[in-house]
């Protein structure tokens, strides 16, 4: 799919992220449960999925065969961020057919002693024809992506970095600000659980919106309702 035709195809849309991780209930080594998670999506009209590994990646497309936002989660010694954080999982991807990756952009520790503007840079040289997302914490991190040349920035991050606020609200002003001065895509995402949240996003800017916890994580959202159940 072109650039131009997966950004007309999301424009305005949610994007559902479904994904497990070990050691949560919907995680089975032995086979992904995840594109069913996926095409319960599609039937709801979700026009793009985000998901964590290549057998996620490949599972999803032959299920809903849906374009992708992929990423592979790793931790490494040296490294902070752990989202496509070095070319070996680009390479994997990118192999598998992924139409966006997704990488740490945050201005965290990396252990190859890249830049996140270096770290763009190297991957456009070798796979220039790739569309990449840079999931972000904060403003300059977003600009800073932007100007090396990544093709949509997502707020991915917001919160989750220790230099950035912990909330239990989506960052409404990071989406606001970026969506204002940045001339690609800006996409949100991050703690977005309601519709009136998704709707606000919309409102302020956002190209796209990524949920994921709120719709596909089964434990996250018991636990939400269990939570105010108790509250006295």
């Amino acid at each position: 799919m072109q650039k131009e035709e997966l950004l007309k195809l999301i424009k305005g849309k949610l994007i559902v992220s479904c994904q497990a991780l070990e050691g949560e209930p919907l995680y089975d080594p032995e086979r992904s449960i995840m594109p069913f998670m996926a095409e319960a999506a599609k039937r709801a009209g979700t026009p793009m999925i985000r998901t964590n590994s290549v057998r996620d990646v490949i599972g999803i497309r032959e299920k809903t065969g849906l374009p992708i936002i992929g990423i592979i989660k790793k931790v490494y010694e040296g490294y902070e961020g752990y989202i496509t954080s070095t070319m070996e999982e680009v390479d994997a991807l990118t192999a598998a057919g992924t139409e966006v990756i997704a990488l740490d952009c945050t201005n965290r520790k990396r252990g190859d002693g890249l830049t996140p503007g270096e770290y763009i840079e190297k991957i456009k040289e070798k796979y220039p024809k790739q569309m990449l997302m840079a999931d972000i914490s904060n403003y300059e991190e977003g600009v800073n992506a932007a100007r090396h040349g990544i093709d949509i920035v997502s707020t991915t991050m917001s919160g989750y970095t220790a230099y950035t606020p912990k909330s239990e609200e989506p960052d409404y002003e990071l989406v606001r600000r970026l969506s204002r001065d940045l001339s690609i895509p800006v996409i949100a995402e991050g703690r977005i659980h309601t519709p009136k949240q998704v709707k606000k996003m919309l409102e302020l800017g956002a190209y796209a919106v990524i949920v994921g916890g709120a719709i596909t994580r089964p434990l996250e959202i018991a636990k939400r309702f269990m939570d105010a159940a108790e509250e006295k």
